[in-house]
């Protein structure tokens, strides 16, 4: 189990309301849903940053990860969670029981593919939410210093609702929950993936499978 899999095991659902039956090791059926929701999106954007996988589209229009059918967010969920349309073509299923390093480097080619996709997905993640004019927080959660707090309604508008209903789909969150659970855990797991103040490199974030 590497540090990535360390990092969503310690996550519950809804921000640490889940009772202690909701962690489990992450690429099995009992992760944490909240858990599965930030990896898709770190994926979902890692496809848009490498323009796609399997041919299909790498993005919709407005810089939000896309749900095609041929490579977009809902099959890197459904890979995760297994039975997905990636583990339908031959891909790692998250029920395998292997640890979230191998979904990921199945996903994405290998250790050095799945550091790149993790360097580039919250890189562009980073991105949207300066786009969306909050950059002092995404700064705050990569920093060294405290971590500034975002609302359920701020990540709403950042993420978008296409993103938003492919989360709240393959997790079987709804939306308040999905939002609500976000908004606690995504700046402490941006923090715990940028422990040097900076973007972690391909190769520190493949090193952390």
């Amino acid at each position: 189990m590497g540090m990535l899999d360390d990092i969503l095991n310690s996550i519950q659902d809804g921000g640490g309301t889940g009772g202690p039956g909701t962690q489990s090791a992450p690429g099995s059926e009992g992760m944490s849903p909240i858990a599965k929701a930030l990896i898709g999106l770190i994926a979902g954007y890692a496809i848009k940053n490498m323009g796609g996988m399997g041919g299909g589209s790498p993005a919709q229009p407005g810089g939000s990860p896309s749900q095609g059918q041929g490579g977009g967010l809902g099959d890197v969920l459904g890979s995760i969670l297994g039975g997905g349309a990636m583990a339908s073509r031959g891909g790692p299923s998250g029920g395998s029981g292997g640890g979230l390093g191998d979904v990921l480097g199945g996903l994405f080619g290998g250790g050095a593919g799945a550091g790149s996709a993790i360097n580039g997905g919250l890189g562009d993640l980073l991105k949207q939410f300066q786009q969306k004019g909050l950059g002092d927080e995404a700064n705050s959660w990569v920093g060294t210093g405290p971590n500034k707090a975002i609302s359920p309604r701020d990540l709403e508008g950042a993420l978008g609702g296409d993103t938003l209903n492919s989360l709240s789909q393959h997790t079987g969150m709804g939306r308040a929950a999905l939002l609500d659970g976000l908004s606690q855990q995504l700046p402490r797991f941006v923090d715990q993936l940028t422990p040097n103040g900076r973007l972690p490199t391909k190769e520190e974030a493949g090193r952390m499978l």
